[in-house]
């Protein structure tokens, strides 16, 4: 039985692709920022109803919404995402060409995180409909994981209430499960307000705002050694003054706060509002600050990871071609050999892997040599209520990092395209071995309670 569920998603994946690929190519070529994802997320609800699936609009996220068929449990969330980036518009070529000078641009991926997400659950329904397996589907269309708010504030608000696991993927260099934790962050703006003054006439009658942001600045610089090795803390000033000869009354200081455990950046965020005081008594200002978002540190659910793992095996790579191999060769050489390795690193043990320019294997080492993937996802928030898995696929070449020119015409890229299915195919796949086997979902429970003990999660925001 389990065999044969497998073979049909996978073949069904397959006769749907080009349906699958319309939508991703549409999603591509009309990029949205976070909270504006109309376009993205009506292309996926109008699609997803024509599968049968009743949607659940969001209160207050007009751009997100929850997609659900079948009865009963499990309850199986599957994440999907499809918010673009800022500045990084780009054709599908080898050579740095925006289609719009500073415009939006999928370099991310999510065009192809949130379609191959959608394959997975509709070929999920046909297996319910046909009575192969039993259970309830939820695929969750999560506006602004670039802004790293958007699956906090469906959490904060209910939607994910009563699921028993989740699944997701995420565009990277490497086709691996992903069972390290991505870093813990709060982004927080901290505002001085000051008194105005003439700089030279009367300087004296003022009382600096940006003085104040230099001297929080500095102050948490000399903090840095004094923080968990695993803590980063970086800053940009976004507001500074009008001119030089007026004492700026107001001044604006941008953070993020970074660590591989949410308990050790609470930790450090306090000592930083602790500076930030310290920094308007000195100065003679008022401060305020404000926590634009915040995420919690990724858990790797093992008991799931381990499924899906099993999966991405016994489907293997899509059939990349000689166009495939030459777009990904020459995407690399646009990146020094010492950057791509960098970032191979993060989700490959094997030192030599950049002598290859695309991840046409499945391997399973990311434990074996790191400690965790420097960067954020709000997936990490869902990890602490539910147990959830995720894998990376080559969306784009080996040693290539999101968030660039290259990651952004790749995800539209035929390349692209074929590692998504790789995506569908393995969380449908697993998403049918957790239906088919009651004992799953309580040994994931078990280990994500045993993971995080007496820890109680809250959400940031």
């Amino acid at each position: 039985m389990e065999d044969l569920n497998k073979k049909f998603l996978m073949q069904y994946i397959d006769e749907i692709q080009e349906e699958l690929r319309d939508i991703s190519d549409k999603i591509w070529e009309n990029p949205e920022l976070q909270y504006k994802e109309y376009y993205a997320s009506n292309l996926q609800k109008e699609y997803l109803r024509k599968y049968d699936f009743n949607i659940d609009e969001l209160e207050g996220m007009d751009t997100g919404f929850v997609a659900s068929y079948g009865e009963g449990k499990p309850v199986i969330a599957v994440l999907g995402e499809y918010d673009a980036l800022d500045g990084l518009s780009q054709k599908i070529s080898i050579t740095k060409e925006p289609i719009l000078e500073s415009g939006a641009g999928h370099g991310c991926g999510h065009n192809l995180l949130g379609t191959g997400s959608m394959g997975a659950v509709v070929a999920i329904k046909e297996l319910i409909k046909l009575k192969k397996i039993k259970g309830t589907i939820k695929y969750y269309g999560c506006p602004a994981e670039e802004d790293l708010s958007g699956k906090v504030l469906m959490i904060k608000k209910g939607f994910f209430d009563g699921i028993d696991c989740a699944f997701s993927w995420h565009p990277f260099d490497i086709n691996t499960p992903i069972r390290i934790p991505t870093l813990a962050n709060y982004s927080v703006k901290f505002r001085y307000n000051g008194i105005s003054a003439h700089a030279a006439q009367a300087p004296y009658n003022g009382r600096s705002a940006l003085d104040a942001v230099e001297l929080m600045n500095i102050g948490c610089n000399y903090l840095r050694e004094h923080i968990f090795d695993s803590c980063r803390v970086h800053y940009v000033t976004t507001n500074g003054g009008k001119m030089p000869n007026i004492v700026p009354d107001f001044a604006e200081v941008w953070y993020y706060i970074r660590g591989v455990k949410m308990e050790h950046v609470r930790d450090v965020f306090d000592r930083v509002v602790d500076i930030a005081k310290g920094a308007a008594l000195m100065t003679g200002t008022s401060m305020e600050y404000n926590i634009i978002s915040g995420v919690y540190d990724y858990i790797p659910n093992t008991i799931l990871t381990d499924i899906l793992s099993q999966n991405m095996k016994l489907i293997g790579t899509q059939n990349y071609d000689e166009n495939d191999y030459y777009f990904a060769e020459e995407l690399a050489k646009t990146v020094s050999i010492d950057k791509r390795i960098s970032v191979s690193s993060v989700l490959s043990g094997n030192k030599d892997i950049t002598r290859m320019a695309l991840h046409d294997e499945v391997t399973d080492d990311t434990f074996t040599h790191n400690n965790c993937i420097s960067l954020s996802l709000d997936i990490g928030d869902v990890s602490y209520i539910t147990p959830t898995a995720q894998c990376s696929c080559s969306v784009w070449p080996i040693g290539i990092s999101a968030h660039t020119w290259q990651s952004c015409a790749s995800a539209g890229s035929n390349m692209g395209f074929k590692a998504m299915l790789l995506a569908s195919k393995a969380i449908a796949c697993s998403i049918s071995d957790v239906m088919l086997d009651e004992s799953i979902v309580g040994k994931a429970k078990k280990e994500l309670k045993d993971t995080i003990g007496n820890f109680e999660y809250i959400p940031i925001i």
